[in-house]
């Protein structure tokens, strides 16, 4: 099969959390376990560090790869999921696996993933793995999909695990309260390995506290640590905190040369070493028009925060959600005051423009209805002046649309 071929048959063929959702939820490790043993446990040729949490670990993963990028180190990244192309999930050096590893690998195993019924996820974290380890990468930051503890990643030993920000999203796979989603976070904590949270918040600091005790495992609360005196370039003001995390990660990461010089390079360069995107990412000047992927009560409270202290006269905001979305929790939180451009994002899971249109007026929150994403920012588009502001958001899939 072409590259396009493959990523439709591995799309289409294969349960897919961001498609169906729950339904598509395996909770096991014995699929991963069964196709890394039939690659050589290509896991265990390569140092990692994993990174879970509810908010931040995406960006989190790629703060911590371009540090140790900057250090001179040949840096595998997996991250999920993808914007534009399915290749930004495996990176190394900042540079996507190559079409042709894809399409191989593939080719090679289809027999065995087709008669296993392999997961999308797990064939993409077999793929992450057994690239990493033919390219021979120093190490590789590997960020958690969904959970931690049953997570497909969770069958490596890191060097070192970081663990960001807890919030109640996926409340029907990982539980309705803040310790039960941080004990399934904690799924990542290995016997003696170090482990750094990124925030403590008093709902879970126990939960995190119990785990690292029972497995022995080194516990820091990078917020209760020395305070690093760092920025990134990163424009989100969430972003502090989990530089905060990723910077005390590197510090207590054993074995890799790093200096300060390295670390503040790192963080200035996060988005050219590793291609980040979607994170309060600027598209253009005039109108200013933001994205962020944000999109749970936790991640939106602070990306609406910052959006309310920017200059503009009028607030556009392009606004989708998937379904099973918390919308009673979540629409109160953004401004009456803005024009809202409804629409859906173009997956299986999207929640229909009308029902959310709907759904918001309850809230205050009035606009119109489109039959895309893309003629809701062309309206959006048509309708602002120079001084406004476009926002686009709710969903991950709606950034990626216009990305």
């Amino acid at each position: 099969m072409t590259y396009q071929e493959t990523l439709e048959w591995m799309f289409r063929q294969l349960p897919m959390y961001q498609q169906k959702g729950k339904a598509a939820f395996n909770a096991k490790l014995d699929k991963t376990l069964s196709l890394a043993s039939h690659l050589g446990h290509p896991e265990r040729e390569f140092k990692s560090i994993h990174v879970g949490g509810t908010n931040g670990k995406g960006s989190s993963s790629h703060m911590l790869a371009s540090i140790l990028q900057e250090a001179g180190y040949s840096v595998g990244l997996y991250t999920s999921p993808h914007l534009k192309d399915f290749r930004e999930r495996i990176k190394i050096n900042g540079t996507p696996v190559r079409e042709e590893y894809v399409t191989d690998f593939i080719a090679k195993h289809y027999s065995f993933l087709t008669e296993n019924g392999l997961s999308f996820f797990e064939m993409t974290v077999g793929m992450a793995f057994a690239y990493f380890a033919d390219e021979k990468v120093d190490i590789a930051v590997i960020e958690v999909g969904l959970g931690g503890r049953l997570d497909s990643t969770n069958i490596i030993l890191p060097e070192l695990s970081l663990i960001t920000n807890i919030g109640l999203d996926h409340t029907d796979m990982l539980g309705d309260t803040l310790e039960a989603i941080a004990y399934e976070k904690a799924g990542i904590i290995k016997a003696g390995i170090p482990v750094v949270i990124s925030e403590h918040q008093a709902e879970t600091a126990k939960v995190f506290e119990a785990v690292a005790a029972e497995r022995g495992a080194a516990l820091t609360f990078a917020d209760q640590d020395a305070p690093p005196s760092y920025h990134t370039a990163l424009l989100g003001a969430y972003q502090q905190k989990n530089s905060n995390g990723a910077v005390i990660a590197i510090k207590k990461l054993r074995g890799f040369e790093v200096t300060a010089k390295h670390i503040e390079n790192g963080l200035q360069n996060v988005v050219a070493n590793t291609g980040l995107l979607g994170r309060w990412q600027h598209l253009q000047k005039e109108p200013v028009i933001v994205c962020d992927t944000a999109h749970n009560v936790e991640g939106l409270t602070v990306v609406l925060q910052q959006l309310q202290q920017q200059p503009f006269d009028t607030l556009h905001i392009v606004l989708g959600f998937v379904k099973g979305k918390d919308l009673n929790n979540i629409l109160p939180l953004f401004p009456t005051t803005a024009q809202y451009y409804f629409c859906c994002p173009g997956i299986a899971r999207g929640l229909q423009a009308d029902v959310l249109r709907e759904r918001a007026a309850d809230y205050g929150l009035f606009g119109k209805s489109y039959t895309s994403v893309q003629e809701a920012l062309k309206a959006s588009k048509s309708a602002a002046k120079k001084s406004d502001l476009i926002f686009i958001g709710g969903s991950t899939f709606v950034v990626a649309e216009v990305l």
